[in-house]
């Protein structure tokens, strides 16, 4: 099936403005200007089913039509910050499939009516910062952004912002205090961004997979989209496949079509285990997601394939641990990698990471005790449901899911 999201791999230099317009590119944008009312396509968008890409999987019709109607600046945001471990689909997309990219968040700025695109990317993408640029100066040059595009009366700027390398700002709260020159750390909601986002202003703010499925299920119908996937997950995702795989790399998939075991064995993806080790575990959405063993590798790639395991698809990026991963080791880099990018701002988070490692790296050097991976449990549920944002959800998912999987290697280690 031809890519719907990675079309580069189908179409050479589709990077360049013509040829993207050669094979379809901005005929979406066309038909919303010409044919569509803004209520339409959101009506569309929410038809599809097209749920956020970057983890949450919340649908982007939904959020769209939160915005309020009506006169007022309103901002569309792209979450280019791509920072989750194991994470790397956005970079790839916006490097060399830029223009849909683009094409979508106008599509998404005419729906809600907002008059400004702003791409906030993570601070190290800069080789793919560069390309995408080229691809903003062409869209300009060819009134496809600027001012009354393609002669419609519809005006909307692009605007590409690189961040500091923080993994906080890949929350949309924390994104938006970054962009607009305040501390990169989330705020409790209500106010949401859609009444209240970026300088004060109605914002919608979506993953870069996201606004990249818009085009296509404009152009070819909710129809067409929703033919592809299960009932709670239409159409396609980009999978990130990393950790011990002969061939990691990107790969779109059907969404509830292709297992975990498939990925990590299929001849058209990752070919097997590196040098032809044993599966121990997998990580379904880096860091973030609890971790899962053997008996997760025949759940369907979909937004409730692993909910009976207790983890869930996320961002799909996909890390892979042979038989020789020391998972005590696992979890406590991982959970390094948490407490240094925790923000700060509210005390479960800040103190809890901070206790979490503690214990994590007493209990790897051979120093803990019993007492130790007790109390290393009691740390994570303390930290659960009582943090300002998902960051300190996410890392008490080292600890939690591997002392149910892998309790032994932790008792193998105390003292």
């Amino acid at each position: 099936m031809p890519h719907v999201i990675l079309r580069h791999r189908d179409i050479q230099d589709i990077h360049k403005l013509d040829v993207y317009t050669a094979n379809g590119g901005y005929d979406a944008l066309k038909k919303v200007l010409r044919e569509m009312t803004p209520e339409q396509v959101i009506d569309e968008v929410k038809k599809a089913s097209i749920r956020g890409r970057g983890g949450a999987g919340f649908p982007a019709g939904l959020k769209w039509s939160f915005i309020p109607k009506g006169a007022g600046d309103k901002y569309i945001v792209i979450n280019a910050d791509e920072s989750e471990t194991g994470t790397f689909k956005d970079r790839e997309i916006l490097e060399f499939n830029p223009h849909q990219v683009i094409e979508g968040a106008l599509i998404a700025a005419y729906a809600v009516g907002a008059t400004a695109v702003y791409c906030y990317w993570r601070g190290e993408f800069l080789d793919a910062g560069y390309a995408a640029e080229q691809a903003i100066k062409d869209a300009y040059a060819a009134n496809l952004l600027g001012k009354n595009i393609l002669g419609s009366g519809f005006s909307c700027d692009y605007h590409n912002h690189f961040g500091a390398g923080a993994y906080i700002c890949g929350e949309e709260t924390a994104l938006l205090s970054s962009l607009q020159g305040d501390l990169g750390q989330p705020w409790s909601k209500p106010p949401f961004p859609a009444q209240a986002g970026l300088y004060g202003k109605p914002t919608v703010v979506n993953n870069v997979e996201t606004l990249a499925n818009v085009p296509p299920v404009i152009a070819k119908g909710a129809d067409w989209y929703t033919a592809m996937g299960t009932d709670q997950s239409k159409g396609v995702k980009v999978v990130c496949m990393s950790g011990h795989v002969k061939r990691p790399g990107n790969y779109e998939v059907e969404m509830g079509k292709v297992t975990y075991r498939e990925l990590i064995y299929g001849e058209n993806y990752c070919q097997g285990m590196l040098n032809d080790k044993g599966f121990k575990a997998f990580l379904p959405s880096g860091g973030s997601g609890p971790v899962v063993g053997p008996e997760a590798l025949d759940a369907p790639v979909s937004f409730e394939g692993l909910n009976p395991y207790g983890s869930m698809m996320g961002s799909a990026s996909i890390i892979v641990m042979d038989e020789t991963t020391d998972m005590v080791w696992a979890a406590e880099k991982m959970t390094h990698f948490f407490k240094h990018e925790s923000c700060g701002k509210c005390t479960p988070c800040r103190e809890g990471t901070f206790w979490l490692e503690k214990l994590l790296v007493k209990i790897n050097s051979g120093r803990g005790t019993a007492d130790d991976v007790e109390k290393l449990g009691s740390v994570a549920t303390q930290i659960q449901g009582k943090c300002l944002c998902a960051l300190g959800e996410f890392a008490v998912s080292p600890a939690l899911s591997t002392l149910k999987h892998f309790k032994q290697e932790y008792t193998a280690k105390v003292r």
